[in-house]
């Protein structure tokens, strides 16, 4: 970078740094790092503890113009704190909602706007009032905090007492100061009086009344008068709601006021004269002046009145004094008002310059050293002949950035293992939680898997596939960085007697929908045709609602414009889910993956492993015993007992007749994908009647324990070649 430009290069670089960031988006959540700061930069929101030695986090509001700590005027989850802020997370949901969720994926607080989901998305603003405001895309706002008030009112809030003779909103104060949960003092409208008084309840016992509203528009309160402004509260009764506004005005006289107390009479002065006088008088506030014509017991007919310091009890009464305040808009207040503004601001610019200095510093070596791993990246890409010269726009993540989140891969991190290596949860700078996959060193086997699915995974969209973040090359270490599921993977749920009550039939049918659409858009939808060939339990990750998502696309294969069909001598994948014609001749096509679907369904429906033919007596497996349920006519026991007496049988008839039909021996009996969709969701659709399966892939039917190490043994990534029978 030529020295010439840096002042240029500074000027940027403050100007966007020193613009706040004021909105939530679908893709841009909040997490523990993030902060919300209103446009003029007067409110911040996002996550803070009490003290510094408080464990509880909390999400919330507080100035941000201020000096000293933080004055929170808003918590979202006062009663619900977060034990670790790192694991915090503040999105918009597809029903434009803000949801509050912890690392487990457990929400801690949740709006409820009851906007369709998937009609329009919104976005949240925090505004310059320290309003924070979920908006759809029309300016319409669907949710804002000010109409949910913690402890605070703030100018421009409009307060809400009573709606239809019901009490509508309530201050709660801190239960300590340092513990914003709900205390045992409030402040609301009277019940047996919604329009007339307010009180301070302890409890639900009567600790202070206020007063009767005495129906004028400017109640009783304070006057704050050292800024170049004045704060007062607005009552409001249109019949059907009651409330108060506080507003923030720079009018120097309010007509009909009930005077303050402590005041200093100066007596024989005119008007002009008690103005000057409050005017050449530092600690002057305020003034008011008024003929007493009914005073004939004074002398002076006249009078003048002068406050200093805060302005305690007043209010609008009928026949009241015109109460003139005085404001911080003089000459000299400007001149030390502008010193305190500009040594603050140069004090600024200066440190920005130095942390730019800093920064150009370590960006330009970062990116020295990031262009030389993208250009390791792709050459190492372009010698793949598995990827027949595809391109693609590889999303990189530095190597170091890796070792920081997984805790240099800590055995503490590890959530998986498999033929391609490890797996291991890591959280990038920002709190963002990753799944990393680890391929094993010196794995020639997991080497192509690696290469194919940067490729291909890269290119593919769709909610019900797992998403990839990056990838990573340094030295000897192969890395893929997914999106974290804290649930895991199916099997986890559906083969462990202690889970598998989490999977209600309604849950299942979830599932088994989502992987059907996940299997219609590789197949069809997708600007690429792909065969998965590895589908299974195993393969099927669960986000934090249950929603199915496909993973593990190392052994997945492109199909050309017009190719339906292709053949291999490496058949990979796992025994059991293989169809036939993949298994014993290398030919694999949508339907190879139709099958592996219809195996998936059947042991969704019945809880059992496709290998788990020792449990099933007399049979070779699964697909047998699901067969011979069915001529016989009691195929409704093939469901697993935890969900058989609460699931509708004809909804899971249908879907034991949608699998058999799935795993029949020929290729070209199977349906589509489009097709199985369409005959899941239409209970009314005649379906055809499926033809016996006689292939059985775990083809030892005399030894259950022998096959069903067999099938672990070629978990994960499984590569063999097996004869046909």
């Amino acid at each position: 970078m030529s020295i010439h430009y840096i002042p240029i290069f500074f000027l940027l670089f403050l100007s966007s740094f020193c613009k706040s960031d004021d909105q939530l988006t679908h893709a841009k959540p909040l997490t523990h790092s993030d902060m919300l700061i209103s446009n003029s930069g007067y409110f911040a929101l996002g996550f803070f503890s009490p003290t510094s030695t408080n464990n509880s986090f909390y999400l919330g509001i507080w100035y941000h113009s201020l000096p000293g700590p933080r004055t929170i005027v808003w918590v979202a989850n006062r009663d619900n704190p977060i034990s670790t802020h790192s694991s915090a997370t503040l999105i918009i949901n597809n029903s434009s909602d803000l949801v509050l969720s912890d690392s487990h994926g457990h929400n801690i607080w949740r709006t409820e706007t009851n906007i369709t989901a998937g009609a329009t998305r919104a976005h949240a603003v925090l505004l310059d009032q320290g309003n924070f405001v979920l908006r759809l895309p029309n300016g319409m706002d669907i949710w804002q905090s000010f109409h949910y008030p913690t402890d605070t009112i703030l100018p421009a809030m409009k307060f809400v007492f009573s709606y239809k003779a019901k009490i509508v909103e309530r201050l709660v104060a801190w239960k300590g100061l340092d513990d914003p949960s709900s205390g045992d003092f409030s402040y609301s409208g009277d019940p047996s009086y919604p329009y007339l008084q307010v009180l301070t309840w302890n409890k639900t016992i009567p600790y202070c009344r206020l007063g009767v509203w005495n129906g004028m528009p400017v109640a009783g309160g304070r006057i704050l008068t050292n800024t170049s402004s004045i704060l007062y509260q607005t009552v409001i009764n249109t019949g059907d709601e009651f409330y108060f506004v506080y507003a923030i005005s720079n009018n120097l006289q309010f007509p009909e006021m009930k005077v303050p107390g402590n005041f200093l009479h100066i007596r024989n002065k005119s008007f002009d004269q008690c103005e000057a006088v409050c005017n050449h008088n530092c600690s002057c506030t305020a003034f008011a002046y008024a003929n007493m014509s009914g005073g004939s017991a004074m002398a002076d007919p006249s009078r003048c009145l002068v406050w200093s310091g805060e302005l305690i009890d007043i209010g609008k009464i009928p026949n009241g004094e015109n109460l003139h305040i005085r404001l911080a808009d003089t000459a000299v207040d400007k001149k030390v008002s502008s010193v305190k503004i500009t040594l603050p601001i140069i004090a600024c610019l200066l440190l920005l310059s130095c942390i730019a200095l800093v920064w150009i510093y370590k960006y330009r070596g970062k990116r020295r050293n990031e262009e030389t791993q993208r250009k390791m990246m792709l050459g190492y890409f372009s010698t793949s002949n598995e990827l027949g010269g595809e391109n693609t726009e590889f999303p990189f993540v530095n190597f170091k950035d890796i070792l920081s989140a997984t805790k240099f891969f800590a055995n503490s991190n590890l959530i998986g293992r498999g033929g391609f290596g490890k797996v291991y949860k890591g959280t990038l700078e920002g709190g963002k939680e990753v799944a990393v996959k680890r391929l094993s060193k010196g794995s020639g086997q997991g080497t192509v898997e690696f290469k194919n699915e940067v490729v291909l995974i890269s290119k593919l969209q769709h909610k019900n596939l797992v998403r990839l973040l990056g990838c990573c090359i340094h030295e000897d270490e192969k890395l893929l960085i997914y999106e974290y599921l804290p649930n895991k993977s199916l099997d986890a749920f559906l083969f462990d007697a202690a889970q598998k009550h989490v999977l209600d039939w309604f849950t299942r049918f979830k599932i088994i929908k989502g992987i059907s659409r996940g299997l219609l858009y590789l197949h069809q939808d997708s600007t690429l045709t792909i065969i998965h060939r590895d589908l299974k339990t195993s393969n099927i990750l669960l986000d934090t609602e249950m929603t199915p998502k496909i993973s593990d696309f190392g052994m997945a294969r492109i199909f050309g414009a017009n190719q339906n069909q292709a053949n291999t001598t490496r058949v990979v994948g796992t025994y059991g889910y293989m169809s036939p014609e993949y298994a014993m001749g290398g030919a694999f096509s949508v339907k190879s993956d139709t099958y592996s679907f219809g195996v998936l369904l059947l042991e969704i429906v019945s809880g059992l492993k496709i290998s788990s033919s020792h449990l099933i007596a007399n049979f070779c497996g699964l697909i047998a015993y699901t067969w011979r349920l069915w001529e016989d006519g009691k195929a409704i026991q093939l469901v697993d007992s935890s969900v058989l007496a609460s699931c509708p049988h004809d909804e899971v008839l249908r879907c034991i007749h949608v699998a058999l039909l799935c795993v029949q021996d020929r290729a070209s009996d199977r349906p589509l994908m489009s097709s199985v969709i369409f005959m899941l969701e239409n209970k009314t659709t005649f379906l055809p009647a499926p033809k016996q399966p006689v292939y059985f892939a775990v083809s030892n039917c005399g030894d259950g324990e022998g096959s069903e190490s067999m099938e672990n043994s070629l978990n994960g990534v499984s590569i063999t070649t097996l004869k046909g029978r």
